[in-house]
């Protein structure tokens, strides 16, 4: 039910931006997030912001690189990374219908989009 694009590859040291869309529903309640997953990785979060957008969390290695923002008239949601480097390489899945408690624990999430994939050459 969400729809994630942006994804590309890059530099290192490069920025990109990926988005999400999806349903009003979707993102009217709990945490909308991103996570992402490398090759032999499990999935891990990056970032997640309210539904509201009033509260932002990130994981220590999205911290200082990475913006996550929404547009929620529009049902939308954004990672804008910086600072890019080979480790962020990943597929990036963003969420929605996240737990507020617990936005950084990827099974309390709902909705869930295809991803994207994110590619940081050296």
């Amino acid at each position: 039910q969400l729809q994630a694009c942006g994804g590309g590859s890059v530099q290192a040291g490069d920025s990109l931006r990926v988005s999400c869309a999806g349903s009003r529903r979707a993102f009217s309640s709990g945490v909308m997030g991103w996570f992402r997953q490398a090759p032999a990785r499990e999935r891990e979060f990056v970032a997640a912001i309210s539904w509201n957008g009033r509260s932002t969390y990130y994981a220590d290695s999205a911290k200082g690189r990475f913006i996550i923002s929404s547009a929620n008239a529009q049902s939308l949601v954004y990672l804008q990374m910086s600072g890019l480097k080979p480790e962020d390489t990943a597929v990036y899945y963003c969420a929605a219908g996240g737990s507020l408690g617990t936005p950084r624990d990827f099974r309390t999430y709902n909705y869930w989009g295809q991803g994207t994939l994110v590619t940081v050459s050296s």
